[in-house]
């Protein structure tokens, strides 16, 4: 355990993380990550002004990682549009990151479903990932009402197969991305 001059507000964020997946947002109390953390409650204090504040900051450490840190992973590959679309079918498949990242994911909007600060996050987050993907469509020439109705229907696949982790072999989950690649870049009669 971390001593708790050591601690930094990514560990008391991590904490709430790991009690918000496993317990969820009722869970995330000050006691609790103090105990699980071996300090005491003063110890939070350090860090932040209120439970609140904390919150924020789960919110905030979840976007990045989760967004932006993959955009910008995305956007340094320069790479052309048709890969980067198949970079990001294939998020949910990238072994114990994306299965955590989709526990993370399923935590947060179960949150959301019954608070308006992580409601607001998630859709942010929603708009700034569909954002994304749309723009690589439109670099495919696709017209921008089409670019974001694709977006939609790639990012409801993603949020799809990251939840429903267990549905298929991994040679059906392989067949399900390389059918959803062909049909949303594919060009309309």
């Amino acid at each position: 355990m971390p001593r708790a001059d050591t601690l930094t507000p990514d560990t008391w964020i991590a904490a709430a993380t790991e009690v918000l997946i496993d317990r969820g947002i009722d869970a995330v109390r000050i006691d609790v990550l103090a105990k699980a953390l071996e300090v005491t409650r003063g110890s939070f204090y350090w860090h932040f002004k209120d439970r609140e504040a904390l919150l924020v900051a789960v919110l905030h450490a979840w976007r990045d990682g989760a967004t932006e840190q993959v955009i910008e992973r995305f956007e340094g590959q320069q790479a052309d549009p048709q890969a980067l679309l198949g970079e990001l079918i294939s998020l949910p498949f990238r072994g114990r990151s994306a299965q955590r990242a989709a526990r993370v994911e399923l935590a947060i909007r179960a949150w959301a479903r019954r608070d308006a600060l992580a409601r607001q996050a998630v859709d942010e987050v929603d708009a700034r990932r569909l954002s994304y993907i749309s723009q690589c469509f439109s670099a495919l020439g696709f017209p921008i009402a089409e670019a974001r109705a694709r977006a939609f229907i790639l990012y409801a696949y993603e949020v799809a197969e990251s939840l429903l982790t267990t549905q298929g072999t991994a040679a059906q989950k392989k067949e399900r991305s390389a059918l959803l690649q062909r049909l949303v870049t594919a060009r309309l009669a």
